[in-house]
């Protein structure tokens, strides 16, 4: 019998749904609302919750990873004129804006 876990995740109401597991990523949010990937254990110090590094784009309606798209500003250590080669390794070591490979199964459960 396997176990089963619920876990209450808050979204921008306007993020795009999950997509299947494997399909293109489409900036959804899910997966970082819900845990840190490797990259956060790493350069920011985070285990576990939701994590620090993502970012809601109002001009785009999706989230994206802090990490990729302004890396200088989620680790201070980073200096600026690096912002686009550490933008380029994270999203590497991510596979961002390839396949979902967050296998959770989504319920959508608006808070009125």
């Amino acid at each position: 019998m396997s176990k089963s876990l619920t876990q209450i995740i808050e979204l921008h109401p306007l993020a795009p749904l999950k997509p299947e597991y494997g399909a293109r990523c489409n900036g959804c949010g899910v997966c970082c609302a819900c845990e840190p990937c490797p990259v956060a254990y790493v350069f920011l110090f985070q285990f576990s919750g939701r994590c620090r590094a993502l970012l809601w784009q109002n001009d785009t309606g999706r989230y994206v990873c802090g990490m990729v798209v302004s890396p200088d500003e989620c680790v201070r250590l980073i200096p600026t004129r690096l912002h686009g080669f550490m933008g380029r390794f994270f999203a590497a070591r991510i596979a961002a804006e390839y396949g979902c490979d967050f296998g959770a199964e989504v319920v959508d459960t608006k808070i009125e």
